[in-house]
This record gives structure tokens, C-alpha cells and sequence, in this order.
């Protein structure tokens, strides 16, 4: 086979394909997205007519519904267990060999699901769902032309970064999610097909939504810098809360499973009914946030009143996505950070610290900082908010506000959420394997770590595993075994498909360097 005697000449030619390939995906990723986004929309002016229908027959009839669309969600996440949550976590475990989906079938039941549950009011997000939806539209694509397994790797990471920028209008941030929170590392395969796929999306995107951006942050003023310190505050602040939230989220997930009494599947029986309370007592809190961020900016809320939203939506989003039900933590853990802004700005301003004018600065701010702390990737926190307000005035203290918050939480060493839930994922699922066809896998070698500098023949590899080359910049080394590793250095091994998972697990472990930020 040519690809395997000249696997650096078999990645280029892949290179060029991915750059025409992605656009594919990215056309046919970010139409099935903006679909869900139109069906979402709908899906919440349902919820808000019932809002403004004050009678027993609304009240008790949007009881009776939401108990049905919860039986109903929970016979879903029976029939296909990968669209519970959010999505991402299995995304990532496809992309590690450690899982495998079917895609049709994941697309077809998470867009049901995560429909019926954000349209019924449910603390969840679309973005996660988008993700997951992008990614398998991706695969099944992949299959349907019959692409090699490594080929189909790429472009199932391309329509994760579709789904992405379809999902916030945010394109780069798609782009670097794959590189910083997917693949944890910079490939030029992963960025060639990411960002035309992403790119090609987000035009689709637009064209349906327009060219303004999700969130419109009016007038937003550039931050003097002797108030610089206050960022630093609020970036502990948030790192601290964002420990504080996986923390929550770990423990509401066990206490789901201590509900031995109610099967799994009748678990989205609780959000549900609980979405229906607080339909008619604190609808701010409903859905994934979208509205409440724009009210925030609005500055309609009180000290009082803010802290009480940030309380109730906190609560209720562990509730909502620990029962499993298919749907995202991004946009609701934004909105949190959004409160968390808002108060902190307001309690500068009450104290005469600083100018009123800040508070969405601090807002902005605090979303960014929140998001990193969480999912430990500031780089796409810093570029996904200045996208998402379509404004770059505060890249410099977004940046800073994401560095302080993400080392808060690696200081406190709290595992990112994604990385947990994948964890959880696997360790729920043992029996998920993959095939045992030969492929093609790319590892990198990172500065200041133990593959840097060790020789070829000290490479711990099992026997089923061939090192066949070493990429070095556009230069293939044949491996031979007083080759001596460099950083930068890119190992292409053939393995079976089922010891890929556990051979880039120790691989990458024994190459882990100071992160890329």
C-alpha cells in the first residue's frame, strides 16, 4: 500500500483533501445545525405562548405534556444511549477510539431530544447537542463515500468545529475548540479541516441568522487600566466558582445514581417537572439563557434579584443535565458567568469603585472566565466571547481574565468537566469497543517531555504496534533505533484500531508538556 511506504506524502496529499472535504462537511454539518437552532426557536415561542395563557387548562395541560415529552426522552436515551448529555464527551471518545456511534442514529434522536428538552424549558444548551450533531453528520458523510479510517477521523473533528461555529456564529472558536479541547493538540490536518468546515458553516449560518453576532453588547467601553486589578479579582473569583460548579456537578451526578428506586430513564422526570414550576414562578431561568444574558446587558435586575437568578439557575442547571437528558452545559454555565458579572460590576459600581458604565465589560469578562475555568480551554473562552459579542475592544483583559481562572482551577486540580464526563462515560459503559482494522495514527512530541530527546528503541510500543515514520517539519525520517526524538516531531504509527485508545493515552501521557497556552 503506497500511504504506508510514504505515510509523510500520504498526509499531504490528505492535507489538500481535507481543505476541499471540510467544505463539504461544513456545508451539510452547519445545515443540520441551523435547522435545529430554526426548530429550537419555535420550539421556545411554544413555551413562552404558554407563559402568557394564566389558566388552570394551560397550567395543568403543560403539566400533562412535559410528563409525556420526559417518558418520551427517556425512551430515547434507552433506544441510543450516546445522545445522553451533552454530547462532547463522546465526541472525544470517537475521536480516542475508545467508543464507537452510530451516526444516523445519534443524529436523528439527539436533534428529537435535545429539541423536546430546551423547548420544554429545561437548563441545557444547544451547543453541545450542535457539536455532536456536526461530528456525526461528519462520520456518516464519511461513510456514505467511504473515506479510510484516518480520513474519517479528521472530518468527524471538522464537523465538531461545523457544529460549533454554526451553533455561536463563531468560527475560530470552532476552529480552536478542536485543537485545544478535542485533540489537545495543534495538527495542521485537524486545523486544515476544521477551518474550512467551520468557515463554511458559519456563511451558512449567516445566511439564516444574519451577520450580528449572538449576543449584542451596546456601547461596550475599553477598560482603563488601573482597573486591571479588578480583573485579576474576578478571575479568581471565577476560577474558584468554576471548581466549585464541577464539584456540583459531580456530586448531583451521584446523587442520580443513588435513585436506585426510579430507572435511569425516568430520570428526566425531575428537570422536567421542575421546568414546569418554574414556568409560572422564575421563567428567566428556563432554557439555555439566551434571553437573560440579553436582559442583563439590559441592566433590568436588581442586587436582590440577581442573586437570586444566579442561585435558582445554578441549581437548576445541575438538576437539569446530571438526569442525563440530552443536552449542553456551555450556554447555561455562560449565563452563570454572566450573573457572576453582572453582580460583581454592580457591587464595584454600588461601592463607588468603578463606573456603571463597566458592567458589561464585567459581564463579558466573567462569561470567559467562568467558561475556562470549567472546560480548562482559554484560548477558545477568550476567542468564543469576543466572536459571540462581536467585539475584539476586550481581548486583552478576556485573555487575562481566562489565564487567571483556568490556572486557579489547574492550581486547585480539578479535573475539566469534559474529561470527567468522559471518564464517567466509559467507566458506565465498559463494554463499548471498537473494530480491529489497521490505521494510521499522528502523535506528537512536546517540548519538556519525556519523549523529547529518547531514542526510537526505547519506545515502549506493544507488539501490535509499528512505528513506519517520524515527521519532522516537511522532512520523513525512517525510524531505526538510535533515531533520537525532538519536539516538534510527529510519529505516524500503524496499530490495530482497538489499541489506538490505550497507545495515545500513554503516548501523550509520557509527552505532556506546560499546555500551548
Amino acid at each position: 500500500m503506497s500511504s504506508l511506504k510514504t505515510p509523510l506524502s500520504y498526509l499531504k496529499q490528505l492535507k489538500l483533501k481535507l481543505a476541499f472535504e471540510g467544505i463539504l462537511i461544513g456545508l451539510i454539518s452547519g445545515l443540520v445545525v441551523v435547522f435545529y437552532r430554526l426548530i429550537l426557536q419555535y420550539a421556545e415561542q411554544l413555551r413562552q405562548w404558554v407563559t402568557n395563557q394564566p389558566t388552570p387548562f394551560a397550567f395543568f395541560g403543560w403539566f400533562i405534556i412535559l410528563i409525556l415529552a420526559a417518558l418520551f426522552v427517556g425512551r430515547l436515551m434507552v433506544k441510543e444511549p450516546m445522545i445522553c448529555g451533552s454530547g462532547i464527551p463522546q465526541v472525544e471518545g470517537a475521536l480516542a477510539n475508545k467508543i464507537k456511534m452510530n451516526p444516523l442514529s445519534v443524529l436523528m434522536n439527539k436533534f428529537i431530544g435535545g429539541t423536546i428538552c430546551i423547548g420544554a424549558g429545561l437548563s441545557v444548551g444547544r451547543e453541545g447537542p450542535s457539536i455532536q450533531l456536526g461530528a456525526v453528520a461528519a462520520q456518516w458523510v464519511s461513510r456514505l463515500t467511504k473515506r479510510t479510517k484516518l480520513e474519517e477521523k479528521y472530518l468527524f473533528s471538522s464537523g465538531a468545529s461545523a457544529g460549533l461555529a454554526a451553533a455561536f456564529n463563531a468560527p475560530l472558536a470552532g476552529v480552536m475548540f478542536a485543537l485545544e479541547e478535542v485533540h489537545k493538540h495543534f495538527s495542521p490536518l485537524v486545523l486544515v479541516g476544521a477551518m474550512s468546515a467551520a468557515l463554511t458553516a458559519d456563511f451558512v449560518s449567516k445566511n439564516f441568522f444574519g451577520l450580528k453576532p449572538v449576543f449584542r453588547f451596546d456601547l461596550i467601553h475599553n477598560l482603563p487600566l488601573h482597573h486591571y486589578g479588578w480583573i485579576v479579582a474576578l478571575g479568581l473569583l471565577t476560577g474558584i466558582l468554576g471548581v466549585l460548579y464541577n464539584k456540583t456537578l459531580a456530586s448531583t451526578l451521584n446523587g442520580y445514581d443513588k435513585l436506585t428506586f426510579l430507572k435511569k430513564q425516568y430520570h428526566p422526570l425531575i428537570p422536567f417537572l421542575l421546568a414546569g414550576i418554574l414556568l409560572w414562578i422564575l421563567p428567566d431561568v428556563l432554557g439555555g439563557g439566551h434571553g437573560l444574558i440579553e436582559k442583563l446587558t439590559a441592566d433590568l435586575f436588581s442586587m436582590k434579584t440577581l442573586l437570586l437568578l444566579l442561585t435558582v439557575k445554578f441549581a437548576f442547571s445541575m438538576v437539569s443535565f446530571a438526569s442525563g437528558v440530552p443536552g449542553g452545559i456551555f450556554f447555561p454555565l455562560l449565563v452563570l458567568g454572566a450573573l457572576t458579572g453582572s453582580i460583581f460590576g454592580h457591587l464595584l459600581a454600588s461601592l463607588h469603585l468603578v463606573d456603571e458604565i463597566f458592567i458589561q465589560n464585567f459581564i463579558i469578562l466573567a462569561m470567559a472566565g467562568y467558561f475556562s475555568a470549567i472546560v480548562r480551554a482559554p484560548i477558545t473562552g477568550s476567542i468564543l466571547i469576543a466572536e459571540m459579542t462581536g467585539s475584539l475592544t476586550n481581548l486583552l483583559p478576556l485573555s487575562l481574565t481566562c489565564l487567571i481562572a483556568y490556572t486557579v482551577a489547574e492550581g486547585l486540580r480539578n479535573e475539566p468537566v469534559y474529561d470527567f464526563l468522559l471518564h464517567r462515560l466509559l467507566r458506565g459503559n465498559g463494554s463499548l469497543t471498537v473494530g480491529q482494522k489497521n490505521i494510521l495514527v499522528e502523535i506528537p512530541v512536546f517540548a519538556d517531555s519525556s519523549l523529547d530527546g529518547c531514542l526510537v528503541r526505547s519506545l515502549d510500543l506493544p507488539t501490535d504496534c509499528l512505528l513506519i515514520a517520524i515527521k519532522r517539519g516537511n522532512d520523513e525520517l525512517i525510524p531505526r533505533g538510535n533515531t533520537q526524538l525532538m519536539a516538534g516531531d510527529d510519529l505516524i504509527i500503524l496499530m490495530k484500531e482497538n489499541l489506538a485508545a490505550t497507545l495515545q493515552e500513554h503516548l501523550k501521557s509520557n509527552s505532556q508538556k506546560v499546555p500551548m497556552y
